[in-house]
């Protein structure tokens, strides 16, 4: 099992560079790093896990350019959005950023992806409707892989539609970097299994997490494709230890992507102390 390490991406945070250089020495196999371009101050969406929205929130830096100053400053560590809003941005000028980092990490980028959860936010970048985001998403990501691949892509959607385009240069990975979705709620997973390249649950929202990588699995298999070929990513929520990290190896889950608390969000001086913390468990991983 793989361990990556997440984090909120702010201005007062260590430096992408400084962080992933960290990362690579101390054994870590990936750095995440998610996106809100901007938090919209009519609150209207509560927070999800409830309370007042953190601060850090506020003030994240854009996921691609600090993941690419993260790849400048390492040769093996992979980079991952973690995850990206990927329908609050303009499909064509997104594609180009992800193939760019792509071709200039050296085929090391992976693509966290979700729908989202602040429905205001949503609404300010995007003409997409609210109410189909799964299916956004879905053509979203069908859209890019056309891009990435074909000579001369064209899609054509409920949605998304566009006639052929010249769209070069592709990204290293042959058709694009894997997208792994964020999603917990039964249609998100149904979709996960039906399109995505990996699926990124979190642990502390899953009651019993042997019975839902069991029923996802079932799900991928439905949809006719290999279950050990869509990689499970999860994000470790609760308190992290040895123990716990190993049981989640046993379970077969493919990476497990750590980070500071939500309380210690706003506490960088703890992220190096605890990276060389689990440094001391991977080779056990």
């Amino acid at each position: 099992m793989h361990l990556g390490f997440s984090s909120m991406n702010t201005a007062d945070d260590p430096s992408p560079a400084e962080l992933a250089t960290t990362l690579e020495q101390a054994g870590f196999e990936s750095l995440w790093y998610g996106e809100h371009s901007h938090i919209p101050m009519s609150r209207r969406t509560p927070y999800p896990p409830g309370g007042d929205l953190p601060e850090p929130y506020k003030k994240m830096m854009d996921p691609y350019v600090s993941l690419m100053a993260a790849a400048a400053a390492t040769t093996t560590l992979r980079i991952g959005t973690g995850i990206a809003l990927l329908m609050e941005r303009e499909l064509f000028s997104q594609a180009k950023t992800i193939a760019t980092v792509d071709r200039l990490s050296d085929g090391r980028l992976m693509i966290g992806c979700g729908v989202g959860w602040n429905e205001e936010e949503f609404e300010n970048a995007t003409s997409l409707p609210w109410k189909r985001r799964y299916l956004a998403l879905k053509e979203t990501v069908a859209a890019q892989r056309a891009l990435f691949s074909d000579a001369e892509p064209e899609y054509h959607g409920e949605l998304i539609d566009f006639d052929k385009v010249w769209f070069e240069p592709k990204p290293v990975q042959a058709g694009g970097p894997p997208v792994i979705f964020g999603a917990m709620g039964p249609l998100g997973v149904r979709h996960t299994a039906e399109w995505a390249d990996g699926w990124m649950p979190v642990d502390v929202a899953m009651p019993d997490i042997p019975a839902a990588i069991a029923d996802f699995r079932r799900q991928v298999s439905e949809f006719g494709r290999d279950p050990d070929a869509v990689e499970i990513t999860l994000v470790v929520m609760a308190p992290v230890t040895a123990d716990l990290l190993k049981s989640y190896r046993d379970m077969g889950i493919h990476r497990c992507n750590i980070g500071v608390g939500m309380e210690n969000w706003d506490k960088p001086e703890i992220v190096m102390p605890m990276i060389e913390t689990f440094s001391r468990i991977i080779p056990e991983l």
